[in-house]
């Protein structure tokens, strides 16, 4: 089977190729990556000489290269995780979010369903969906009503519409998942846990936006990497799966388990004005996927120690990549 994997040299693209490499040894696996800031190959540096892994550097709206690529190589399937991800940089330029996000995906869906593609895998977000209350125990369910609050969330809704019109009028063969907030090795440092992890090693100041009482449902990234797996061999062309891990933590509980594991002082917290728009709560029913056979198999705080070693251990990693403005 030959794969396209676009963004690949992301967090979550980059660990599902380095997933995908080593479980199918046997399929073709081409990693498309336009190598902005948050792109990094070191993470690939093991299985750069593979006969089966193949980079191409290229960016996503670039209809013509991407319309040659696929004539050329006549892929099977592919799993779309390229995206501009940040909801701090949405709100200071939504313009290339949109660029990225939705015209980018509209140029993959157009040469998939030129080919004829197998299967076309869109990665999505719970953002997509809006906020809960904080004191509800309400979850997002694959039928939650689209509503979202950030030009980064309207522009994952937007090309979830996109591919989800793609499999209504082409017959395009698609799935689309939508993950709550994930973690683990080699996320950027401007994300919560490694920004956090990264202050309090070098004993700065660890920005908390508003309260520090807003709710993620956490992810470790290898579950997620299993779960698009499963989807993409077992998914029911035209559906939506749900991706969450059942973890429910506070911001500023997460931010005081990481300085506690490390022995730092919460004096280190800041509080700081929060983000505009700033969504509450997030929580994810993950039941659909689950009856394909699949569960998280990370407990949290398991999870959480792992990633605070890996980083202690590669410090390297996100030296000079954290964003002062934090992401918290």
């Amino acid at each position: 089977m030959k794969i396209l994997i676009t963004g690949g040299a992301g967090f979550i693209g980059g660990n599902f190729v380095s997933y995908m490499i080593d479980k199918y040894p046997t399929y073709e696996i081409y990693n498309l990556d336009a190598l902005t800031y948050a792109g990094d190959l070191a993470k690939h540096e093991a299985i750069r000489n593979y006969k089966n892994y193949h980079f191409i550097k290229e960016n996503i709206v670039n209809r013509a290269a991407i319309y040659s690529l696929f004539q050329q190589e006549r892929f099977d399937c592919v799993v779309h995780f390229a995206a501009e991800s940040h909801v701090d940089r949405s709100i200071e330029d939504p313009e290339v979010f949109t660029r990225t996000n939705v015209l980018g995906t509209q140029v993959l869906l157009d040469a998939a369903n030129d080919i004829g593609i197998k299967k076309f895998i869109h990665i999505s977000t719970d953002e997509v969906y809006g906020d809960l209350e904080l004191d509800s125990n309400t979850l997002f369910t694959e039928t939650t009503p689209i509503q979202p609050s950030s030009p980064y969330s309207a522009s994952k809704a937007s090309s979830d519409l996109l591919v989800h019109s793609y499999y209504r009028t082409y017959h395009l063969p698609v799935n689309i998942t939508r993950c709550s907030n994930n973690y683990g090795p080699y996320q950027h440092a401007e994300k919560l846990i490694p920004l956090t992890i990264s202050k309090v090693l070098n004993k700065q100041k660890i920005p908390v936006y508003g309260d520090g009482k807003n709710v993620r449902d956490w992810l470790h990234v290898y579950d997620h990497c299993a779960a698009v797996d499963l989807v993409l061999h077992e998914g029911v062309n035209g559906e939506v799966y749900n991706i969450g891990g059942n973890n429910e933590k506070s911001n500023i509980d997460i931010v005081s388990s990481i300085i506690e594991m490390l022995d730092g002082s919460l004096d280190l917290i800041e509080y700081v004005t929060d983000r505009l728009g700033h969504d509450r709560r997030y929580a994810i029913d993950s039941s659909k996927i689950s009856k394909l056979g699949w569960k998280p198999m990370y407990k949290f705080n398991t999870g959480l120690e792992k990633t605070i070693d890996w980083y202690v251990r590669n410090q390297n990693f996100f030296k000079e990549k954290v964003n002062e403005n934090g992401n918290v």
